[in-house]
């Protein structure tokens, strides 16, 4: 049942306590190795708030998902937007729980450098579901038959400038294709339309304060952020850095594509890199087709 606009009230009020009981669990807990982190009460306590955004801010529509069957595991590929908001992966993983229900298996690579910026933020989500990006951890995953939802493009698709909006960008990372020979499991494209205008890269700037920080300029924290765009966004008008921001309620579109199913798997295969590579090329080409189609049929 669609939730009551009001009811972002107690909506917002779940996921803050969510948030605190996180912040206040020691240092050493919920590190992103364990499957056994992942919570199925807490996903349901945030749902109401995804459900909100998903019906009243960012309007949802999605489809396809009549392609992920209906037990066993698959390896998700995403295209990551939005900035570190990346609304549409919440999104996403919102239709899942949907469809599918808080039990069924269902686990998030995320970024190692979220347990260095924003601790606290990355023990709640290892709660919902999200493990280090690592192949140990994905593959881990997928022994307990669980399927694995990744953003291979990583923090430079995620803030790649808005002229790009609507191009596939995994920045030539290719180890998501190894995962999948190797673990004989479907790929399942997973795309969206809308949400990387939530905000507006200008530029990447990294590799001019790259050379700064090579002239002894420190990064933040002592971390290199590996982007460093300039963007428009809310609340602070024009940014620099990979800073958090709030989302515009942009209508988003999201759509689950048919699985991409190579000639061969197994360990020998994941180790031909020619092959890999002719593997990712292939599933870069089907995701840009797929989304071309579907930003055309938005617009």
């Amino acid at each position: 049942m669609q939730p009551s606009f009001l009811s972002v009230i107690p909506a917002l009020r779940n996921v803050s306590e969510l948030y605190l009981k996180a912040a206040q669990a020691p240092a050493d807990t919920f590190e992103g190795w364990s499957l056994h982190d992942r919570n199925p009460r807490v996903i349901e306590q945030m749902m109401p708030w995804w459900e909100w955004l998903y019906h009243y801010y960012f309007r949802v529509k999605s489809d396809g998902w009549e392609h992920i069957p209906s037990s066993g595991k698959v390896l998700l590929v995403g295209s990551h937007n939005g900035g570190i908001a990346a609304p549409d992966m919440f999104m996403m993983m919102l239709d899942w729980y949907r469809r599918f229900g808080a039990e069924r298996l269902v686990y998030g690579l995320m970024h190692q450098k979220v347990w260095q910026v924003f601790p606290d933020l990355a023990r709640l989500a290892v709660q919902g579901g999200a493990l280090r990006a690592h192949p140990k951890t994905a593959i881990a995953a997928f022994r307990q038959n669980a399927s694995v939802l990744v953003y291979p493009g990583g923090i430079q698709d995620v803030y790649r400038p808005y002229p790009m909006r609507n191009k596939i960008h995994f920045n030539g990372r290719q180890g998501f294709i190894k995962l999948a020979l190797r673990e004989e499991v479907p790929i399942i494209p997973a795309i969206a339309c809308g949400a990387h205008e939530t905000f507006m890269v200008l530029v990447d700037v990294y590799q001019q304060i790259k050379v700064l920080n090579q002239m002894g300029l420190p990064w933040p924290m002592d971390i290199d952020p590996e982007v460093c765009p300039i963007y428009l966004g809310l609340p602070w008008g024009l940014a620099i850095g990979p800073v958090p921001h709030i989302p515009l309620p942009t209508s988003i579109q999201t759509r689950v594509c048919a699985p991409i199913v190579f000639e061969r798997y197994g360990v020998e295969a994941a180790g031909d890199s020619e092959y890999v590579k002719a593997c990712y090329d292939k599933v870069c080409q089907v995701m840009q087709a797929e989304l071309d189609r579907l930003v055309e049929e938005v617009n």
